[in-house]
């Protein structure tokens, strides 16, 4: 049996929503066998960000009270495309794609996962024998009316904007996925309840008990508006190097500081909520806060030290505004390769809004043309900068 207090710690702390919590807590003090908690990833992407290491960490909290962390990796449906918070369908990959982002993703999984309690599967043990026949059977589960129902295929249609069938089909295929490994209980963020509960559903369908469920809350990215994402390019990687880590930490919106005191770091409730009481009071200043917020964050996917000579990097080029020195590569990823993020990065501008007034100033060039346009992105490659007449620079995307 386990403890009481541990396992209402694992349903609450960093949990939006249970379903249905009171059976779950039954289960988990009463199971006389490893219970199979659920978790989906779809390799669409090389790299993970901090905001999947919130789930993660959930699902390393079950393996440490005795139970079977199941992995199933989603190479049919990173094949087609998950509408979750999305407004548009997302681009479908290849399989060769998959594969090699799958590759990476798990060796970055371990990094908070334990491999020796971990079971991983792919969806093409089941789904690469399905035929037509299957196919429909599996949608006659589902109305047309439920469907729509979805808040994000609901405000697509009623912004007019399409959506195509293979969309609906998502749900359906991580719901039978649930059937597949006979999931206990499945984890995800607060975007992922549609899906979630239609895996209850068609389990009771083919005859096996729901799978209960955790979602956690999602970490905003650092743009402060969407959720993080790699491919909105305000995502902070786990394997992105430390002080590119404090660097997009540092340009945190204030108003986030609650939701990544909360989230990102290893602290309690109780610790968390005096941090952000102490910023609100004025009793923490906002950049000694983030400074807070990102060594904690270096600290816990790098070292301490890593943490330490990032600080004293970004004090540098950032907070002495010395910044890169003339003649330097600026590596940035292909998702963030934008204008603003390079003279931020670089140490060019402390801030976005700075960086935007430089543009405005046409104090900036690239590649020798004086460039106003905030939205401006590079190509794959280099470029070089120039900022008023003292420094220039290269961006190398990468």
């Amino acid at each position: 049996m386990t403890s009481p207090g541990a396992i209402d710690q694992l349903l609450n702390h960093r949990v939006a929503q249970v379903v249905n919590r009171d059976e779950l807590r039954d289960a988990l003090m009463t199971a006389d066998r490893p219970l199979r908690i659920k978790f989906g990833l779809d390799p669409t992407s090389p790299d993970l960000h901090i905001g999947h290491g919130v789930v993660f960490e959930r699902l390393r909290g079950f393996q440490e009270l005795g139970h079977t962390a199941v992995l199933v990796v989603g190479d049919t449906t990173a094949q087609i495309g998950d509408p979750s918070e999305k407004n548009s369908t997302r681009p479908i990959l290849t399989a060769e794609e998959v594969k090699a982002n799958a590759e990476t993703y798990l060796a970055q999984f371990y990094r908070v996962v334990d491999q020796e309690r971990t079971e991983i599967r792919w969806q093409s043990e089941w789904f690469g024998g399905f035929g037509l026949a299957e196919i429909v059977r599996l949608m006659s589960r589902m109305t047309v009316a439920r469907m729509i129902e979805r808040d994000t295929f609901a405000k697509r249609l009623a912004e007019g904007a399409p959506i195509s069938m293979h969309e609906t089909l998502y749900p359906l295929l991580q719901a039978y996925d649930s059937v597949a490994i006979q999931a206990d209980v499945e984890l995800g963020g607060t975007d992922q309840t549609f899906n979630l509960l239609v895996g209850r559903d068609i389990q009771r369908d083919f005859g096996q008990p729901p799978q209960q469920i955790l979602t956690c809350e999602l970490l905003v990215g650092t743009d402060g508006v969407q959720k993080m994402s790699k491919s909105l390019g305000n995502a902070i990687g786990l394997v992105d190097a430390p002080y590119d880590q404090y660097a997009k930490a540092m340009s945190l919106p204030d108003e986030l500081m609650d939701n990544w005191a909360h989230l990102v770091t290893r602290w309690t409730d109780i610790e968390a909520d005096a941090f952000v009481a102490g910023w609100r009071a004025g009793e923490l200043h906002a950049k000694a806060a983030k400074q807070t917020l990102a060594r904690e964050i270096v600290s816990r996917w790098h070292s301490d030290d890593a943490a330490r000579s990032a600080e004293a990097e970004w004090e540098r080029a950032i907070g002495r505004g010395e910044g890169v020195k003339s003649g330097e590569i600026l590596e940035l990823p292909a998702a963030e390769a934008g204008i603003v993020t390079a003279l931020v990065r670089s140490g060019s501008a402390p801030s976005n809004s700075a960086a935007r007034r430089l543009l405005e100033q046409r104090g900036v060039r690239l590649n020798g043309e004086v460039v106003t346009n905030e939205a401006i992105s590079f190509p794959h490659g280099e470029a070089e900068i120039r900022v008023g007449k003292r420094r220039t620079f290269t961006v190398r995307v990468v």
